[in-house]
This record gives C-alpha cells, structure tokens and sequence, in this order.
C-alpha cells in the first residue's frame, strides 16, 4: 500500500510503498477513503509534542479517518454488527480499558493510551489497523470526505460547546465567541447555534475569508482582530450584539495572543473553553480570573458517545462542511498550508 511516512522532525513526509498491515484477532482492517489533515499533524512534523512524548520512527500521521471495512478479526463479535464493506469512521483516543477514564468513556484523556496517527499506522496510508471497538458505521451514502474531519475537527468543538452547555454557561440572554475560524471554529459556530440554547454567538478571525464562512453558518455577527486592540474589538462587540464582553467562549485557535484578547473580554462568571494548540503557554492576569470568578475548561479531542452524536448530526444533515479535497501527492504541500494558517476549512486527502 502507499503510505506518507515520517522518519525525523522537521523534514518533508515521504511517499512509501510498504505493507499492508496485518490486524489482531480483535481489529478490523479499514481501507481508508478520506484523511483529513490537522494542524496537530504539522505540530508533529515540528516537534510540538516533544516535551511530552517522544515519536518513534517511522511515524505515518492521519488521525482523522474515513473508510470501508476491508477485514474483520476473528475475535470481533458478531453482536458489533459489522460487515465488510461497511463505511466506518474512527473513534481517536485508544484507551487501555481499565483506568478511571476509560471507565466513564473517555478513552482519549486515558494516561497509558494511543492514537492513530501517532504511531506506525494512521490516515496518511491506504489501510489503517483499528480495533473494533474504536469504529462507528454509518450511513454508506455520506460522504467520505466529509466525514473524515468530524472525527477532530467536527468532534473537538462539539465536546468544548457541550462543557458550555452543561456548565450553564449559555442560554438566550448569553453571548457566545467563537475564537479562530478554521478547521475547527467553522464547526463550533454551528454547534453554537444548534446547543447554545439561543445564545448570541460571535466569531473572531483575522482572515476575512474564514469570517465569510462563519456568517454564512450562522454567526449572528463576525469580528475581525487583526491589527486591533482589545478597546476596539470590545467597541465592535458592543455596536453588534448590545454589550462588550462575553459570557462564554470557545477557543479554536489557542494562540497566546489570542487567549490574552478572550479573558479581557469575558464577563463576569464567564466560561472559556480551550480546544486549540497554535501556542504552547498562555499568560493571563490572575486577580480578574479569581474575583470575576472565571472557570478554565480544557476540552481534548471527544470520545465515543460524542461522536455518535456528531455521527447522527451529520446523518440529519444539519452539519455544513467546508472541505477543500487534495491527492496524495499534494500532502506536503498542505501541511505547509496549514503551517502557514492559509487553508480554510479542511483539506481532506481522497484515495
């Protein structure tokens, strides 16, 4: 099979031709028709993930998978329902089943976890090993392209609004922000408008672009930050939805810079939610966060449950997509895109 493989940091992925894997008795075999390429896979390439984890080589990335099951172990029970050539997505975090995490079903905080795409076998290759477990099916009339992303990109907002919601941070009298507008934020804007309870939900980009897309989606108003202080967007804020600050917010993006402009801008017992990696640190001022009472949420990728529930959205057609479809070929060439924060939406590799 044709892989895109990573033997170092900081250098091109290359194109391999190498075997196809084999599966345990308890995985399935998925033929991948859509890959969908994140940042985080460029933050791999850079060494982002270093201080944590180191890799070990060779590495194929791709954690946001689409495909058809092409083998089923012979330990797959047959109550799991599937078939060959069935059209599965793949749940990411792999937990080890036994931890408290993994016990409530969120295999992807799991502390002795794994991912694909982070090892020896993801997305960026023709056939990926999965076990059974880590697989939905669905509907064969969707498309591939399109589902590929909801496994991350439409997956991690959905979790970070869901945190909003229950911590009754939104609700019709609430503003929402939505913080970066990219593969991400153009679908927590719509989980916004579908969860929020008919809060009013606000979009911060710098790319007039990706603004674009965020009204078409539903944004009852777009702010761009770019060369802007924070008096200006707050003026901005106030001139489009009746106040200038910000009961909740999601953050997409998770730049530094960005992450400062959100907290001046919160209310009083306001809720942010941080879902984006741009930065690696963030400095905010802590009296504000103690006496305004602010609550931090961190919010990781999502776990089964929450992408049944994206699964079943997009089964309902009440999610839109922005997907900009690439060969293989192309794959370098947009991860360097994506470094460079030039994409909007999603680029998607097709097989």
């Amino acid at each position: 099979m044709l892989a895109a493989r990573m033997h170092a940091y900081h250098q091109p992925l290359t194109l391999e031709e190498v075997a196809i894997p084999d599966i345990q008795p308890d995985e399935v075999l998925v033929k991948v028709s859509a890959a969908g390429m994140c940042r985080t896979d460029v933050q791999l390439l850079d060494g982002y993930f270093r201080p944590y984890a180191e890799s070990t080589f060779p590495l194929t990335p791709g954690h946001e998978i689409a495909g058809t099951i092409d083998k089923i172990g012979n330990l797959v029970p047959p109550s799991s329902g599937f078939e060959e050539g069935d059209q599965v997505v793949v749940v990411g975090g792999w937990g080890d089943g036994t931890c408290r995490h993994c016990q409530k079903g969120n295999t992807q905080i799991c502390g002795h976890g794994r991912w694909p795409g982070f090892g020896p076998y993801g997305g960026y290759a023709e056939y990926v090993p999965i076990p059974s477990r880590y697989i939905i099916k669905v509907d064969k009339r969707l498309d591939a392209a399109e589902l590929a992303p909801l496994t991350d990109a439409g997956l991690t907002p959905y979790r970070g609004i869901k945190k909003l919601r229950d911590a009754g941070a939104l609700g019709p009298d609430r503003v929402l922000g939505v913080f970066g507008v990219g593969g991400l934020g153009s679908y927590a804007v719509q989980y916004a408008k579908l969860l929020g309870g008919g809060a009013k939900v606000v979009a911060f980009a710098r790319n007039s672009d990706k603004l674009a897309v965020a009204s078409e989606y539903g944004a009852d108003a777009v702010i761009s930050t770019k060369d802007k202080s924070t008096a200006e967007i707050r003026k901005e804020l106030e001139k489009a939805v009746g106040q200038g600050e910000l009961d909740a917010v999601i953050d997409c993006a998770g730049a530094p810079e960005f992450m400062r402009t959100g907290f001046e801008l919160l209310s009083i017992a306001a809720h942010y939610t941080a879902v984006g990696l741009v930065g690696d640190r963030i400095d905010i001022p802590l009296f504000p966060l103690v006496a305004r009472e602010y609550t931090l949420h961190g919010s990781f990728w999502g776990n089964y449950t929450d992408l049944s529930e994206v699964m079943a959205l997009a089964a309902a057609g009440k999610i839109r997509h922005t997907v900009k479809k690439i060969g293989f070929k192309d794959i370098n060439e947009n991860l360097e895109l994506l470094r460079t924060g030039d994409i909007v939406g999603r680029a998607v590799i097709t097989y």
